[in-house]
């Protein structure tokens, strides 16, 4: 009993030497939640708010799903917010953004001219601000990733001079929402090689907000110009999609060239069928991607690599332009559809062989 006693009680020694030991281990181990000087600090979630003009136009719902897929690759969460249209709503949706302290706010701008204030309070935040596709005037934003819209208004007018439009030939422009501040850019590069070739510009209106609608009204109010014009240029696929529309109900779809941008799937369709001279692909997905990972570096301060700038009115800042890339039926195949962006069976879903 005496020995079992013993080795009990220096069992008992061992147990409390080894507690004294780890003691001093145990009470350095930094909780989940806490900091220690000893341990690495694990980076937060990068938390990024995105707010929409509205999903009429189809490429936005591509480009949301791309940036969005590419930022949580990364590890980043991204919150989605549409405005339908309305650049209160969309206000509001930056304001709730700076109230989440997110790390960026991506911006698809309603009106160029009037979210300056919002900006300037995301930026006294500490947050970085982006202004995807549209520039935001007057406003001191991080980055401005688009397209090169002067290119594309020139492209849409060299290819209309490349089949057969010349001098005195009459043209019709209907363009998107005057607010919207690419719609110039494109429109001066069209208006450029219109000067250049002598061709007389009949007549010009836009569509506020975008709404294809009023283009449709405008060809029915307007038809003897239209009858008359040699082509018409939309300032987008679904612009073109409402005056094809309009020109079959009067037997003359397919007689009058019609330009466009955004490489639609029924603009694209429209184009083999003959009915649509031709639109503008922008790479979206390359656009969307960039964005998402310029929005995580913005955030976690590093360099963008580019040094191209561009002046919203205000500030110098910095910009990453892609090149468009003009699609007609000769070339539908080798743009549209080799690099995955529709599939042939769609595309020629009308065409009989």
């Amino acid at each position: 009993m005496k020995n079992i006693l013993k080795r009990a009680a220096k069992l008992i020694s061992v147990f409390l030497t080894m507690a004294m030991v780890l003691m001093p281990l145990s009470s350095c181990t930094v909780k989940e939640g806490e900091t220690g000087d000893n341990t690495e600090n694990v980076p937060d979630t990068v938390n990024i708010g995105m707010s929409f003009d509205s999903f009429v136009i189809e490429r936005w719902q591509r480009d949301r799903d791309v940036f969005v897929s590419t930022a949580k690759e990364m590890g980043a969460e991204v919150n989605v917010q549409n405005a339908n249209g309305n650049i209160e709503e969309q206000k509001r949706q930056i304001l709730y953004f700076i109230e989440q302290n997110v790390d960026v706010i991506v911006i698809i701008c309603i009106d160029a001219d009037t979210l300056s204030e919002e900006v300037k309070k995301a930026k006294n935040a500490g947050i970085k601000v982006i202004a995807y596709d549209r520039i935001i005037r007057d406003a001191d934003i991080d980055l401005y990733v688009s397209f090169d819209n002067a290119t594309v208004g020139k492209m849409m007018g060299e290819t209309l001079v490349g089949s057969g439009i010349g001098e005195g030939s009459n043209i019709v422009m209907i363009g998107g929402s005057p607010a919207d501040y690419n719609v110039p850019a494109l429109e001066d590069g069209f208006i450029g090689v219109m000067e250049e070739n002598k061709v007389n510009i009949v007549d010009r209106t836009h569509c506020e907000a975008w709404r294809a609608e009023i283009a449709y009204d405008y060809v029915y109010e307007n038809m003897e110009t239209i009858s008359n014009a040699d082509a018409i240029m939309c300032g987008n696929d679904n612009i073109a999609s409402k005056v094809v529309s309009a020109l079959s109900e009067q037997r003359l779809a397919g007689q009058i060239p019609v330009t466009g941008q955004d490489a639609d799937l029924e603009a694209c369709q429209r184009i083999v069928e003959g009915t649509q001279l031709m639109t503008v692909y922008k790479p979206v997905d390359n656009l969307a991607k960039q964005a998402a990972e310029c929005a995580i570096k913005l955030a976690n301060h590093e360099n963008l690599g580019t040094d191209q700038t561009m002046n919203n009115g205000a500030y110098d800042v910095p910009c990453i332009l892609l090149e468009p890339i003009p699609v007609t039926k000769e070339n539908m195949d080798e743009v549209i559809i080799n690099s995955g962006f529709h599939t042939r069976e769609d595309v020629y879903l009308n065409v009989t062989d």
